[in-house]
């Protein structure tokens, strides 16, 4: 059994390249999983995209089923249809325990920008859910991705990582938002697009006294629904330029596939605002608003996920000892999942490798007592307890070498050739 992710570098690569590379919708991915069947067809898969990642988790029975890093980065580009050479560099790979404890962590939010956030566990376990629904699912995955959850949830209970602004909005409004307005609850917020995001955002903002909640969405039952939760009301998105000059807090999240604001629209809606401050957080995946919208006027305060980076670093730094704990939780977890991959892999050739040497033992034992008739009992014990430690001594050097071979993952040439050399039957 083998495991892999392959994945966007999330902490150095542009965020340019995760947009391009991100699946932003339903559809898409639903589309993703059915090319990846055809591709890879012996290969279980994950596909995990959410606002600041793009991961592809595989497994497989054998390492000849493995699709290369190669393969999985001309399926990113021709799915996409994005040349090759603009983000290879930025598509690492890892595998065996590597790519265990990178899912580990992930899930755990310690590979997240903000420490703790507890998000990244419903997209982990929705990204799941849609690998399970879109049959690309399989045992390996199965262990793997409900370990990771349930690794999740010892490292919120047994560590303090989550204790305090754990989430990419509440950093979002508690720093930012408050370093440009002393109070909120004389603000109007816009709220354009109504997702997971969009629910958490508000959840802060109202915290923070915000009254007056404006949602904008395509999807206008989903507007009504997240409005009526939150106490706001809603516009139709033809309505969208008008409510960008009213806002004074603007949080997009619409994960359309191409930015949805860019200069000159956004140019209009200042000539109409009178120079007043406007904060806009972009969190969608791809952008909803063109970075350049930012250099407007210094009226306009404009974060997106990527400006969240060097705050997130404060919070890392702050969180170690914390962190220290997770790892050691996270490595302790991971250790364990090997050995399990490790004894359902080889569990098999060494069950049949004892049953079969210790068959001789017991074998060459009843010879020697038919034959040395005069042994008594005691003497035919010592006889057998002494052929038992010759066959373990013996035993011991092949089966150590199988076990050490299968931390780096499952070693299928061993196995093959203990098979062959002691004529072990599949």
């Amino acid at each position: 059994m083998n495991l892999q992710v392959i994945y966007c570098n999330h902490h150095s690569a542009a965020l340019a390249v995760r947009e391009r590379l991100a699946f932003s919708s339903d559809d898409l991915l639903r589309a993703a999983y059915d090319r990846l069947r055809i591709d890879f067809p012996d290969s279980e898969i994950v596909v995990l995209s959410t606002c600041n990642r793009v991961e592809l988790y595989a497994a497989h029975e054998s390492p000849d089923e493995a699709p290369t890093h190669q393969q999985i980065a001309k399926f990113f580009a021709d799915f996409h249809q994005i040349p090759l050479d603009d983000f290879v560099d930025d598509l690492l790979e890892q595998t065996g325990p590597d790519a265990v404890r990178h899912l580990f962590e992930v899930t755990s939010s310690v590979d997240s920008m903000v420490l703790g956030e507890p998000q990244i566990v419903s997209q982990v376990k929705e990204a799941y859910d849609v690998a399970l629904k879109n049959d690309a699912c399989g045992p390996l995955t199965n262990a793997l991705f409900q370990g990771a959850l349930r690794v999740s949830a010892r490292v919120r209970t047994e560590t303090k990582l989550s204790e305090g602004r754990v989430s990419i909005a509440s950093v979002a409004v508690g720093e930012f938002g408050k370093s440009i307005f002393d109070r909120f609850d004389d603000k109007s917020v816009l709220i354009i697009g109504a997702g997971e995001m969009a629910e958490e955002t508000l959840r802060y903002l109202k915290e923070e006294g915000v009254r007056d909640i404006i949602v904008v969405n395509r999807s206008p039952k989903r507007a009504e629904e997240l409005a009526a939760e939150w106490g706001g009301r809603t516009e139709p998105f033809d309505k969208l330029d008008e409510c960008l000059v009213a806002a004074d807090v603007i949080v997009s999240t619409t994960g359309a596939d191409r930015p949805i604001i860019d200069v000159p629209r956004f140019q209009q809606v200042l000539e109409k605002r009178e120079g007043r401050a406007v904060f806009v957080l972009d969190l969608g995946a791809p952008r909803d608003f063109e970075p350049a919208v930012g250099e407007i006027d210094d009226s306009v305060f404009l974060y997106d996920i990527d400006s969240l980076e060097q705050t997130c670093e404060r919070n890392r730094g702050k969180r170690v000892k914390e962190i220290e704990r997770a790892q050691r939780l996270i490595e302790d977890e991971t250790t364990k999942f090997m050995h399990d991959v490790y004894h359902q892999a080889t569990g098999p050739v060494v069950k049949r490798l004892r049953e079969e040497w210790h068959d001789i033992r017991r074998q060459e034992v009843e010879r020697l007592t038919k034959k040395l008739s005069h042994l008594d009992a005691e003497d035919i014990r010592e006889i057998e307890q002494s052929i038992e430690r010759i066959v373990n001594k013996l035993l011991h050097p092949p089966l150590k070498t199988l076990k050490e071979e299968a931390k780096e993952g499952t070693p299928h040439g061993l196995i093959d050739a203990l098979k062959r050399l002691f004529h072990l039957s599949d």
